[in-house]
């Protein structure tokens, strides 16, 4: 099933109350992929200690998986924009699927290890699924539509873990087997429901009629582009200190507070409520209220803020609280940010630009983990908060840089983007 067209006749019936009903499959696809993540990462330290792994070693498996798709997410999000979205997507799907197959016959620790590698050198359904958002969705829509992604991740989150719970009494070859089912599933509903998206050649003389970039010069242009780069540069602080908080919040939760992983489960899913209930009852209004660019600019300085008093926080009330604000920041920030990074490039580098977006999201995971740790284990507590909010300080203070993004206006042609300075 496959169209070029990014805005076909819209349906009747139901479908006319969503903007993007093409979006829709994508959306379902992307939740199902991450649900088969989730069912399975919580659980793959408690699965390592099977195989006498050491922390070490258990850090190293957690990070495998982010570390080498640190390499691939650029390549397959230039691989994208050459050869189409939805073949690069399937197959990104099928290496997801054989790593978790490889992961149903692990035996020992060095399966659990090419298990995550495969899944990590496959790891191209983010980049491409935010790609394919960029395809259909006009400029001044993108900070919502990519805003739904994270929707689909908190929700999947909020479902995986309990799911394997249930299943990891035996062994890892049944949430393993879950997962890849999970994946097979997601082919499914790509191959038959996700459209092609990534736009034609048009006329001679406009950005989309523009070849398709190679990975290598499509990388380096990228970088040429100086809003891309700021945004960039701005997506790298602020996944830097969001994933440095959320990586060891639960192991900051039962240093300090004293809590056991129930405690902070139930914190961590309330906390994935507020995000979807402001996502669907509060981002729109605030976007029309405030606009974007000062939507996320509201939640990045909240970041700062938050992240600067968890540190001093001494009471699980408190504690529950932070988690509550820290999800409304991340509901008005991590949407918006990518969706100005998607205004800032041509329709034939919106693989490469998700790409790179996606390689800065694994570094992070990559990172904030292990310097998160090695503080919560040596230093006062209080480190662990204001390093945090010194890196989100760098990215709010890059807010307030104007950028020129696209923006479709009435006296446009139709499908060609004009420029809009905001600042």
């Amino acid at each position: 099933m496959t169209s070029s067209n990014p805005h076909p006749q819209r349906p009747t019936g139901w479908l006319q109350r969503v903007p993007y009903p093409r979006l829709l499959p994508l959306y379902l696809a992307v939740f199902t992929d991450i649900l088969g993540y989730s069912v399975l990462i919580p659980f793959l330290p408690f699965f390592g200690q099977q195989y006498h792994a050491t922390p070490v070693q258990i850090g190293l498996l957690l990070s495998a998986n982010a570390l080498f798709g640190f390499f691939s997410g650029p390549i397959w999000g230039a691989l994208s924009d050459r050869y189409g979205r939805r073949p690069i997507l399937l197959l990104s799907q099928f290496g997801t699927l054989l790593g978790f197959v490889i992961l149903i016959f692990s035996r020992n620790l060095t399966m659990l290890f090419l298990s995550r590698i495969v899944d990590g050198l496959f790891g191209g359904q983010f980049p491409i699924a935010k790609a394919i958002i960029g395809d259909i969705s006009k400029p001044q829509d993108r900070s919502r539509e990519m805003s739904n992604i994270g929707v689909a991740h908190v929700l999947s989150s909020l479902l995986g873990p309990g799911i394997g719970g249930l299943l990891s009494r035996w062994g890892i070859a049944a949430p393993a087997l879950m997962s890849a089912g999970l994946t097979l599933l997601t082919m499914v509903l790509t191959f038959f429901l996700v459209a092609e998206s990534r736009p034609p050649a048009r006329a001679a003389g406009s950005a989309a009629s523009a070849p398709p970039t190679r990975w290598l010069s499509g990388s380096v242009a990228l970088w040429r582009n100086t809003d891309a780069r700021t945004l960039l540069v701005q997506w790298l602080f602020h996944t830097l200190s969001f994933s440095l908080f959320m990586s060891c919040i639960s192991l900051f939760a039962n240093l300090v507070l004293g809590m056991d992983a129930q405690q902070v489960g139930l914190m961590l899913t309330v906390a994935g409520l507020v995000r979807v209930f402001v996502r669907f009852a509060i981002f729109v209004p605030l976007i029309k209220r405030l606009g974007d660019r000062a939507t996320a600019r509201l939640g990045l300085g909240i970041f700062v803020g938050t992240y600067a008093v968890v540190g001093l926080v001494t009471h699980q009330w408190q504690f529950g609280a932070v988690l509550a604000v820290a999800s409304f920041a991340a509901s008005c920030t991590r949407g918006p940010l990518t969706g100005f990074l998607s205004r800032a490039v041509r329709p034939n580098e919106q693989g490469v630009a998700m790409g790179a977006s996606a390689s800065l999201d694994n570094l992070a995971q990559i990172v904030g983990p292990i310097v998160g740790g090695a503080i919560l284990g040596a230093l006062p507590a209080w480190v662990y908060g204001a390093l945090a909010s010194a890196l989100a300080l760098v990215a709010f203070v890059i807010s307030f840089r104007s950028l020129a993004l696209a923006q479709e206006c009435a006296d446009t042609p139709a499908g060609q983007p004009a420029l809009e300075e905001i600042g």
